[in-house]
């Protein structure tokens, strides 16, 4: 896995402004590789916050929107369209805005979908769609995303994978049910640390002094079953993407300033 890498913007505007930037960039980088491109989207105010100022950077016409396919780190166990599901936020923010295909828009199953209330099996089918998109160059049991974005809680934890709670000690599956979650609403569906490592680039987003506390604890030496986000990495990059009150805790010597 990947060395974390920081970078620490003025204000959390001026991160969202350039994380969106930046994953213009990646999208059309791999597009031009490889044909397509592979994100995985992360809600939250952070995630929400460069989907919007993606919808709003004039360059967001330099994607192939038909050629970039969409997952989500993590979803509420919900009905569909409950404005508290990440997929309905993402869509406000920028999916419809913009002229995705639909069949490459994987949103996580809804509580009122064809799994009704178990939340298990919402989890299995999810990881059938996964598997089902992995190539043999994939080496696993997903595909290897592009970008990978996840926010960063006040407990350090990332998607649904919360401390010392089952979800984030699976090794196995890439896709889980979450029962009991601390942070309401507690039913919801996750990736595991095995579906995050699958990525090539990992971006932590984290904004606002609630988050301080977190942050310096990920980048100490705190396992991952304790802070979860320390265990997010890419296979090639983890990149912490910061405003100044998220690394107001962190030592200066850690990173160089993005900005001043």
């Amino acid at each position: 896995m990947s060395t974390p890498q920081l970078v620490v913007h003025r204000d959390k505007e001026l991160m969202a402004q350039a994380a969106a930037a930046r994953l213009i960039t990646k999208i059309v980088d791999a597009q031009a590789s490889r044909g397509a491109a592979s994100v995985v989207l992360t809600g939250g105010r952070n995630g929400n916050g460069v989907l919007a100022a993606l919808a709003a950077a004039p360059a967001r016409d330099a994607i192939d929107w038909g050629r970039l396919d969409l997952w989500w780190g993590d979803e509420r166990f919900l009905p569909e369209g409950d404005p508290d599901r990440n997929v309905t936020q993402a869509r406000e923010a920028l999916l419809d805005a913009v002229p995705l295909d639909p069949k490459r828009v994987h949103a996580m199953p809804a509580s009122d979908g064809p799994y009704g209330a178990d939340v298990d099996a919402a989890a299995t089918a999810y990881a059938e769609e996964l598997a089902r998109a992995a190539g043999p160059e994939n080496h696993g049991a997903v595909p290897t995303f592009d970008v990978l974005m996840l926010g960063v809680g006040p407990d350090t934890h990332v998607a649904s994978l919360f401390p010392e709670l089952p979800a984030v000690r699976e090794i196995e599956r890439s896709v889980v049910g979450v029962h009991g979650a601390p942070k309401p609403p507690p039913t919801r569906v996750t990736l595991t640390l095995p579906a995050i490592r699958a990525a090539r680039e990992v971006w932590l987003l984290a904004a606002g002094e609630d988050k301080a506390g977190a942050v310096a604890i990920a980048l100490s030496d705190a396992g991952e079953i304790q802070a979860p986000a320390s265990g997010a990495r890419g296979r090639q990059r983890t990149l912490w993407l910061l405003d100044s009150a998220a690394a107001s805790q962190l030592p200066r010597s850690l990173y160089p300033p993005a900005s001043p």
